[in-house]
């Protein structure tokens, strides 16, 4: 009987291979770490596109090799990736240079005008530099300028979903879900846009190299004899069309409505919401595709959100990691022991996470800030300030998505890392003042694709059936009177200030020190 779901998790630091059954619940599992990028110039992040097949190969292999017994019970397949990590393949699918990864920071200042009327009205209304600064973002602008002989060959310009899905079906077809970048993709209408649109001046690529688009759920291919031999996936089993890691991640958790906001504590921290609807949180800035077909998937991101975490245990937390290593156990769980260790509002330390420049907010001169420190601060203060500042900014990104959707957040549905540890779910729920909802399973991103999965197979009617009956909650965590009071000040009298009050600070930084861009 072919009762089970197979989803690929290809993220940042592993590649994840889970078997859910139809009702949500965990049948086997497989990890596998993985380097996400090497660099050859300050800024960069490149890996060979190759490795990313072959290490989910050696994820697959292993799952089914030490569990042959359910490989005869997968009914289909799907993947999520890591978002906007790009590759550049020709007409056999063989890769002409490495993947750029998300987190590369090359620019270009090398792009073309958008001239006319559409030039014109993005003056006026103020979108201008925001439209050049996307377009300096652009890794199609870049290669343009620097690399145009690979543009030159490029049969297919392809993000890595794209790409894997290529190596496992043959086709170059990908969900509109995966479509998260700076490429002429129409987020209103999730398809490519018309000819005649800006967009394709902005960003640069003959509408023959991208792929074909499938709406999540929709059945794409089926594995091959050949590909059944490398990644130890059954012959035959269908893969089915879901998203990117972010928006599978909030379908995992259950956020089928705009009052349901989604958490995703990772390495890029994000605050979203489902809803069918079209409205952008932030002005001129699209929802991105949801893992449902037909709705938008409204976010706000903290850049490097989580990774702040990762920094500060390895250049604060030693202790933390040789406590680890000693009981066996990951570095984390002692880190989150600091939490108790200070007070809620860290005695009035407060970060505020704005490192990473953005398109719109925060604007390109954006830093980041840690204010409010005495001789009374301890580690666990500036631990305990980072949990927080990540929070209170997430409450910011989520009250521009409440003002534009006009629809007041409820509940708050979490995932990725950082909701394992229930001091930091506490902190949540105490900042936003809503209860915080753990889900049954940490992967709610491959629980996301399995949802896919499960539809696109005809086993629930729609995906409230399968929401419903693939997703539970595990732990509520209540706002705490006290805390809610101290934190709410925080935020209103502090916080939400900071960022204003320095913005001109962050330009001379960088004038006077020479900071990179």
């Amino acid at each position: 009987m072919k009762d089970l779901f197979l989803a690929v998790d290809v993220g940042t630091q592993s590649i994840r291979a889970i078997v859910f059954s139809a009702d949500g619940s965990i049948a086997i599992q497989n990890r596998v770490f993985i380097e996400p990028y090497f660099s050859t110039k300050p800024g960069w992040a490149e890996q060979r596109p190759e490795y990313f097949y072959e290490k989910l190969c050696e994820t697959t292999l292993a799952l089914f090799r030490q569990n042959s017994q359910y490989a005869g019970r997968i009914r289909a397949c799907g993947i999520t990736t890591q978002r906007c990590t790009v590759v550049n393949v020709d007409k056999n699918g063989n890769p002409l240079r490495p993947a750029i990864v998300w987190p590369d920071q090359r620019r270009t200042d090398k792009i073309r005008k958008i001239t006319g009327i559409m030039g014109i009205a993005l003056r006026l209304i103020g979108m201008h530099e925001t439209v050049r600064f996307a377009q300096s973002e652009s890794e199609l602008n870049w290669l343009h300028a620097f690399q145009p002989e690979i543009m030159e060959k490029t049969h297919k310009y392809l993000y890595l979903s794209g790409y894997l899905l290529f190596r496992m079906t043959g086709r170059f077809i990908d969900s509109t879900a995966s479509q998260v970048g700076y490429v002429p993709f129409d987020y209103k209408n999730f398809t490519w846009y018309n000819k005649k649109d800006w967009h394709w001046t902005a960003f640069p690529v003959d509408r023959d190299k991208l792929v074909d688009l499938a709406e999540p759920s929709a059945l794409i291919g089926t594995i091959s004899s050949r590909v059944s031999s490398e990644t130890g996936i059954p012959a035959g089993t269908d893969i089915i069309a879901s998203g990117s890691d972010k928006t599978c991640e909030f379908l995992g958790t259950g956020c089928l409505s705009p009052e349901k906001a989604g958490i995703s504590f990772g390495t890029t921290a994000t605050i979203g919401t489902y809803s069918k609807k079209y409205f952008e949180a932030t002005p001129f800035i699209p929802p991105y595709p949801s893992a449902i077909p037909g709705m938008y998937n409204a976010e706000f991101q903290i850049y490097r959100g989580f990774w702040l975490v990762s920094w500060f245990k390895n250049e604060f937390g030693i202790r933390e990691i040789e406590k680890a290593e000693k009981a066996g156990t990951a570095p984390e769980v002692f880190l989150n022991e600091l939490l108790d260790e200070a007070p809620a509002g860290s005695l009035g330390l407060m970060l505020q996470p704005t490192w990473s420049p953005g398109v719109k907010i925060p604007g390109p001169e954006a830093k980041g800030a840690i204010i409010g420190f005495g001789d009374a601060h301890t580690r666990a203060h500036m631990y305990r300030s980072i949990i927080e500042g990540l929070c209170f900014g997430l409450k910011s990104g989520g009250e521009r998505i409440q003002k534009s959707s006009k629809i007041p957040f409820t509940e708050i549905r979490v995932s990725g890392g950082g909701a394992q540890s229930p001091r930091t779910l506490q902190i949540t729920a105490d900042i936003f003042n809503l209860p915080v909802i753990k889900p049954h399973v940490h992967d709610t991103s491959s629980l996301g694709v399995a949802i896919d999965c499960a539809v696109g197979c005809k086993i629930y009617p729609d995906f409230e059936h399968a929401v419903h009956g693939m997703t539970r909650i595990d732990t509520v965590f209540y706002p705490e009177s006290a805390n809610v009071a101290l934190y709410k000040r925080l935020y209103e009298e502090v916080y939400i200030h900071i960022y204003e009050k320095l913005k001109s600070y962050y330009q001379k930084i960088r004038e006077i020190t020479g900071y990179p861009d």
